[in-house]
């Protein structure tokens, strides 16, 4: 039996040749699963209009991964293959920010470093802010990164390909700050996937055969620090390819965006007399924050909101768009949410997953 090691490495071996030697663009993808469904902000259309064609058509990804008030910050983009999300995230930080890309595959990491001047010379830098760096985010305590060093944490589409996740977890909790969040798009399926399905490189590479049951993410984020995970974006994927789908049997997979923060939260939803109120002082969204999908505040009106929830916008870099009220000092029982507790709900005609593990005041 091979050990953990072993099948990392076989693993990452089979992801180097995929994304390096099998694919020369998202053209050669042989199903829907890599691929954007939802339309981007207006704000990420423009800037992905000065994005060179070229790293364009190397864009594996299947979601936005782009959270609000990046400027100024540190930013790593864990998978971040041809660069494209990188040098997106160039433009949103600002000259003071920084963006690192890590990736396993050689050939993708010097690709993305061959287009540095076009996108410094595109958004006027006077020096690059993007730094790429080659390396294995099951370890990334080996790239020489500052613990609690890192603003947010971004992927898209490529936690799915670890073998160890829980590694990848425990790495990210501890470079990231406190107070800071991991926002990522990543496929989960609606069940765990047979051993058969798991050892096909073709379906790894393809974001398939590995991909993420929902409830053994959810309780890997928690051993990890991570103790509420926000859904913000839940959408089923059509797979576009007959041979596969026979393969998989009636798996579902599901396209979702997720955010977590390094704050010292709660695992359930505990009721202190708190209220939330949005100020509608982010730029672009002057109306409604979307926190995430069951968390919507529309600006002025005083929403009632869980420790957790109160917590995640007083500890984190949202504070500045809200009004949190109540200390918060007395307990008056359980929230009132939707539901607290871990399960898998995919009701019949649905087109996006259930959630568990998560708040839904």
């Amino acid at each position: 039996m091979k050990t953990k090691a072993q099948k990392s490495a076989q693993r990452i071996e089979e992801i180097q040749h995929y994304y390096g030697t099998t694919l020369s663009n998202k053209n050669d993808l042989l199903t829907n699963i890599c691929t954007v469904d939802e339309a981007p902000s207006a704000e990420i259309k423009a800037i992905l209009k000065t994005v060179h064609p070229d790293v364009q058509q190397r864009f594996y990804g299947c979601g936005t991964p782009f959270p609000p008030l990046l400027s100024g910050l540190t930013v790593l983009d864990l998978g971040c293959g041809s660069g494209r999300d990188c040098f997106i995230l160039s433009k949103l930080v600002g000259r003071e920010g920084r963006v690192i890309g890590v990736d396993t595959t050689f050939e993708q990491i010097e690709f993305a470093k061959n287009y540095l001047d076009y996108h410094r010379e595109a958004y006027s830098y006077s020096e690059s802010n993007v730094q790429f760096i080659q390396g294995n985010i099951e370890s990334l305590d080996q790239l020489n990164l500052p613990l609690n060093s890192v603003d947010v944490i971004v992927s898209n589409c490529v936690i799915n390909l670890a073998t160890a996740k829980s590694d990848v977890l425990a790495g990210m909790y501890q470079l990231l700050k406190p107070g800071g969040e991991i926002y990522f798009a990543d496929i989960f399926s609606d069940r765990r996937l047979s051993q058969e399905l798991k050892n096909d490189p073709l379906l790894v590479g393809e974001c398939i055969g590995d991909a993420l049951y929902y409830g053994d993410f959810a309780q890997a984020a928690r051993e990890a620090g991570f103790r509420d995970i926000r859904i913000v974006e839940s959408r089923l994927k059509a797979i576009g390819n007959k041979s596969i789908e026979e393969k998989l049997a009636g798996v579902k997979l599901y396209s979702m965006t997720l955010r977590l923060f390094k704050i010292d939260l709660e695992d359930s939803c505990e009721d202190y007399g708190q209220v939330a109120i949005y100020q509608g002082n982010l730029l672009g969204s002057p109306v409604r924050f979307l926190l995430d999908k069951d968390h919507i505040f529309d600006t002025g009106k005083a929403v009632p909101v869980c420790r957790n929830t109160a917590d995640i916008i007083r500890k984190s870099r949202y504070h500045r768009l809200f009004s949190v009220m109540g200390e918060g000092h007395i307990h008056y029982g359980t929230f009132n949410c939707k539901t607290a507790v871990n399960h898998f709900v995919v009701p019949a005609g649905a087109t996006t997953m259930g959630e568990s593990g998560g708040c839904r005041c």
